[in-house]
């Protein structure tokens, strides 16, 4: 049998060529999230949050350090790839998922999460998980393990996100299986932004999630 693939002339409309452009948008636009409008705290009378502490004595305050950090490692557009590393436990690939969000935003500050998960965890077993031994190279990339490590070692803030001026750009937030960094900007309620990598379909790094992960577990601050 033979096809006659003769074109049409240019200009001309086909009822199926409208109809499949017709679908085709609409797929699109039923696909696409709605993207919220960002306003930086100043908007809402919410004062930046400052630390005393500048663990690193970059100049920077450890709050600040902790959000630049988390910028700066997304920037690198990492993309979303649960491995395990066996030579040193740190992504060194371009590949990452939500924990390693706030382990590089740490590390720019001069914290180590890596030595510090697995020091808390070999001097105090009854706060982790009984049935798995530690393992230095994942314990640190895990949620189940950064929220009891947090929970004992850092300031521990309100779980509630209507009480707006409590939250703040550098903040920790812990829902269960997932992590993230508190951004800079709100929308329009006051709600803030996180930074986060949640799924391998995950189009933006900053998106507006606080209350659509579930019940959070955790909010934390580092000093």
């Amino acid at each position: 049998m033979t096809y006659n693939f003769t074109p049409r002339s240019a200009g001309r409309k086909t009822p199926f060529s409208i109809a499949a452009a017709a679908l085709v948008l609409l797929i699109l636009f039923s696909c696409s999230e709605p993207v919220s409008e960002k306003f930086d705290g100043a908007h809402f009378g919410i004062e930046e949050y400052k630390s005393s502490v500048d663990f690193d004595g970059d100049g920077t305050d450890d709050q600040t350090d902790i959000l630049l950090s988390v910028k700066a490692y997304l920037e690198t557009k990492p993309y979303y790839k649960s491995v395990y590393y066996e030579d040193g436990g740190w992504p060194a690939d371009n590949y990452g998922v939500c924990t390693d969000v706030v382990a590089r935003g740490l590390l720019g500050a001069g914290y180590d999460l890596q030595e510090l998960v697995d020091a808390d965890r070999r001097a105090h077993p009854e706060r982790y998980a009984q049935n798995e031994k530690p393992d230095r190279n994942i314990d640190f990339r895990r949620v189940r393990n950064l929220l009891p490590f947090f929970e004992y070692n850092a300031i521990n803030l309100t779980k509630d996100p209507k009480r707006i001026r409590e939250w703040q750009s550098g903040d920790i937030v812990v829902w269960k299986g997932h992590v993230g960094v508190i951004s800079e900007h709100r929308n329009k309620d006051g709600l803030p932004f996180v930074y986060h990598h949640g799924s391998p379909s995950q189009k933006e790094y900053e998106e507006d999630v606080l209350t659509k992960y579930g019940d959070i577990l955790g909010h934390f601050r580092i000093s």
